[in-house]
C-alpha cells in the first residue's frame, strides 16, 4: 500500500467517525431530556382520586335557562368607552325582559338586516 492510499483510508475513517459521535451526543441529549421529564413529572400533584371528583348537585343536574334579557343602556358621552368601563362588563347587569316571546321574522320579509327591499315579493 502506498502512502496516498493510507491517507485516503485515514480520511475515510475520520469522516465515518463524525456521524457516530453526533449520534452519541443526540442519544445522550434524549436520555437527559427523558430523565428531566421524569423529575418534573414527580413534582406535579397526583391526579384526583375518585372521591375528589366533582359530583352532581343534590337536586340533579342544573338545567338550561332560556330567557330574553333587556340590555343595559350604554352611557353617552364625548369619550369612547372601553369594555372595563361598561357596567358589569357586558350582560351581567341585564334584567329579565317582560316579554319572553322570541322575535320572529315578518311574513314575506327576507330577514336580511338592512336589505331595504320588500323581501320575498
Amino acid at each position: 500500500m502506498s502512502t496516498a492510499s493510507l491517507d485516503i483510508a485515514a480520511q475515510g475513517a475520520a469522516i465515518g467517525i463524525w456521524p457516530f459521535v453526533i449520534g452519541l451526543v443526540l442519544v445522550a441529549l434524549l436520555i437527559g431530556a427523558f430523565w428531566m421529564g421524569i423529575r418534573v413529572r414527580r413534582r406535579e400533584p397526583a391526579p384526583p382520586r375518585p372521591e375528589e371528583q366533582p359530583r352532581v348537585p343534590e337536586g340533579g343536574p342544573v338545567g338550561e335557562v332560556l330567557e330574553n334579557r333587556e340590555p343595559d343602556e350604554v352611557p353617552r358621552g364625548r369619550d369612547r368607552l372601553t369594555p372595563h368601563q361598561l357596567k358589569e362588563h357586558g350582560n351581567l347587569g341585564s334584567r329579565t325582559s317582560a316579554t319572553q316571546g322570541r322575535p320572529r321574522w315578518d311574513e314575506g320579509s327576507s330577514g336580511a338586516f338592512g336589505s331595504g327591499g320588500s323581501g320575498g315579493r
